[in-house]
Parts: structure tokens; sequence; C-alpha cells
């Protein structure tokens, strides 16, 4: 059987990818202030590391040749700033609470660049599509 739309199985495995990585970066803006997790620790910003699934070293003829997946998703052990701040029920003897290492800042960026590169792919296979379909409407 022959694939009309090439490079779909790549194109959708990014958009999985990328889809993750807005998820991951979501979670980390809801939990900026979460001076306690679970652990009794502040929460640590997670990041995403994405890889390609290249068969034997790029050499491979597969269909999913250049996919990408999610290798992992870590967290960040930068510490977070310690403010002052005596009332907080997390506070140590010195008034001082262990932020979280979220920067609000940086994680907009994160989620700004993982959007356009989501719309990107849209775009990738939309333009596929079309290709497709005038590719079929030649012969009539």
């Amino acid at each position: 059987m022959i694939n009309v739309l090439p490079g779909i199985d790549i194109t959708a495995s990014a958009l999985n990818a990328e889809k993750t990585r807005m998820d991951v970066v979501a979670q980390n803006i809801a939990n900026a202030q979460t001076t306690r997790g679970p652990d009794g620790k502040p929460y640590q910003r997670k990041l995403v590391s994405f890889e390609t699934m290249l068969q034997a070293a790029g050499v491979g003829h597969g269909s999913l040749d250049g996919a990408v997946k999610v290798a992992q998703i870590r967290n960040d052990t930068t510490p977070g700033p310690a403010v002052y701040n005596p009332q907080h029920p997390d506070a140590d003897a010195g008034g001082m609470v262990q932020m979280p290492n979220v920067n609000l800042a940086f994680e907009m960026v994160d989620l700004i660049s993982s959007t356009r590169a989501y719309e990107a792919n849209l775009a990738v296979v939309k333009n596929a599509k079309q290709m497709a379909h005038k590719a079929l409407s030649i012969g009539r």
C-alpha cells in the first residue's frame, strides 16, 4: 500500500511530544507557589527532553525514521528562592520560606515556543493533505 501522506507519522509524533511539553509547562505554572508537595518539599520545576527515533542510527527507512518522542521528564534540581515570610505555615525558625524554582517568565517563553512548534506541525499536516489531494486530482 502506498502512503499518500508521507511524513504524517513523524509530524504526529512531534504533535504528541509538544502536547506533553505544554502539559508539563502548565503543571509548572500551576505549582509556581506550591511550597510543600507530597514529599514535604517545595515543588521542583519539570523539564522535558526530546529525542528522535532514527532506526539503525539513521540508515533505516521505516515509517518512524526521524520521529520525535519524549526521552524523559526530569526535575530541575536548581534550588528555588528563599523568601522572608514569617506568617507562612512553611516558614522555618528564621521566617524564611523555600519557594519552588519555577520562573513564570521562563515558563511562558517555553509555552509560547511549544505552542508555535505545535502550530507549525499542524500546518505541515494541512499542507501534506492538500498536496495529496492535488496529486490525486491530476489524473481526473
